[in-house]
């Protein structure tokens, strides 16, 4: 026998459970396998591990902002992670790559110490993905910890002289073709597109509406709470909550009274309402109305002038969501479910029409950011029928003098103001329908940087808002 000793093995240490990464890890993987929406996995997952005890607000900031900063900058994660690894990404099995990305957010996008990303993201391997791979997880980490993030912009993004859009689009996490698409529609030169792209990478506030009639800004200032607030920056009815507001807490919006909704929204309603109409103004269409924010503004502001509106929605559980959002409006209104395409009304019978069609989401990426890599350029083809036809049948319906506003919310020419003038020019098969632009600035006094008009295009960068288009148009035969 040897007189050497053998040196005894390791006992095993079971791994270390941390709810907030598990959270944040099952959160990626139903974005991932499901096709969901983080704003909408989350806040179910949040409440029912604070109702199981032991996860506090704190815990609750911490996942949120792993998940969402992950989803994020997934595209810049994943070049970098692709330098790391020694197969194509496509062989690393998902979850494996969703938890090198909450890593590699830990290590470059937050004040997390290194040592305690890379060891608490191990932990979090041993306990989703077996003992095995967790050492797979912690070799590619300890290379990935070896620079900051703009060492490894410089590796990974090819310079902005050779090519700008993959640069701009691996710096600010976004897919080239989205980088090109913002890029068309916005104009200009590099410092615009940069601020653009950093706005889309930002944490979007809370906006609250006081829907007229049944509440005020004044009202939900005071409820929230002195610091806890402030005004909106354009609309009348709105209310910016400091961040870790919880407007479920608020009477106001429990009650219906008020609502959470983006600006650029409320300022899309506000424009139809105020745009001149000749001749009666007492009914009202809003033809997309899913999920119900736009209908719950319009319906109150109809009411003040004693119109009525009627929401019509084609899905029949989307429509039950306007069907609650109207819930308790003083007006006279109706729910209905009905293709807008197909309309269940006589032609001419309204004095304004929305239609805020369903689209590519562009606009909207600070709320939804696993939509910029889940879209497609070739969706814009799915869509475009669908948008021309809405736009149509709302012509078609609204009476000679009124008003239609086309809104959608993205930025992208093909979903704006090519959709508009196909149809006015009657592209498409379908004859034209005699009509006029309304310049739609002046009815959004005191927002600046609207453009050349008619039309008008808000962006978060300039506004504040989701990247929110309108058209208004005024049939004139």
């Amino acid at each position: 026998m040897s007189g050497q000793s053998r040196r005894p093995s390791k006992p095993y240490r079971r791994p270390k459970k941390d709810p907030v990464r598990i959270l944040a890890f099952e959160a990626l993987r139903a974005v991932d396998e499901r096709d969901a929406y983080a704003n909408l996995v989350l806040p179910p997952l949040l409440r029912k591990a604070r109702e199981s005890g032991g996860f506090d607000g704190r815990d609750a900031a911490l996942a949120t902002e792993l998940v969402y900063g992950t989803l994020r900058r997934q595209g810049t994660y994943d070049a970098i992670i692709a330098r790391c690894v020694d197969r194509p990404l496509r062989e690393v099995d998902p979850p494996v790559l969703d938890v090198l990305s909450l890593g590699a957010h830990q290590l470059l996008g937050t004040r997390i110490p290194t040592h305690a990303a890379v060891s608490a993201s191990v932990e979090l391997a041993r306990v989703v993905l077996g003992d095995g791979r967790a050492k797979f997880v912690n070799a590619v980490l300890r290379k990935i910890a070896a620079h900051d993030l703009d060492a490894w912009l410089e590796q990974v993004a090819p310079d902005y002289d050779e090519d700008p859009e993959e640069h701009l689009g691996i710096v600010h996490a976004h897919p080239r073709w989205v980088v090109s698409a913002l890029w068309d529609a916005l104009g200009g030169g590099r410092a615009g597109i940069e601020d653009l792209l950093e706005a889309d990478n930002e944490r979007p506030e809370v906006t609250l509406v006081a829907r007229p009639g049944r509440s005020t800004a004044e009202e939900l200032t005071r409820a929230v709470g002195e610091g806890g607030a402030l005004p909106g920056r354009w609309s009348p009815y709105a209310v910016r909550l400091a961040e870790g507001g919880e407007p479920g807490a608020l009477d106001a919006v429990r009650e219906g009274r008020a609502g959470v909704q983006d600006e650029g929204s409320q300022l899309v309603a506000l424009a139809l309402a105020n745009a001149p109409v000749e001749g009666s103004d007492g009914l009202w269409l809003d033809g997309c109305a899913g999920p119900g924010g736009k209908a719950a503004l319009l319906a109150a502001l109809a009411a003040q002038r004693g119109a009525r509106l009627l929401a019509s929605e084609k899905q029949p559980h989307r429509a039950r969501l306007v069907a609650r959002a109207l819930t308790g409006n003083p007006g006279p209104y109706e729910v209905i479910a009905a293709d807008g395409t197909r309309p269940a009304w006589r032609p001419g019978s309204f004095d304004r029409v929305l239609v805020d069609v369903p689209c590519t989401g562009l606009g909207a990426l600070r709320r939804r950011p696993e939509a910029r890599w889940r879209r497609r350029p070739e969706d814009l083809d799915g869509f475009a029928p669908l948008q021309r036809e809405l736009l149509r049948q709302a012509l078609a319906s609204v009476r000679v003098g009124g008003v239609v506003g086309y809104a959608t919310c993205s930025p992208h020419l093909a979903e704006t103001r090519a959709v508009v003038e196909d149809v006015l020019k009657g592209r498409g098969g379908a004859a034209a329908v005699e009509t006029e632009w309304i310049d739609a600035r002046p009815l959004l006094p005191g927002v600046p940087a609207l453009g050349d008009g008619p039309d008008i295009q808000l962006w978060p960068h300039l506004h504040g808002t989701d990247a929110m288009y309108l058209a208004l148009l005024r049939r004139t035969a």
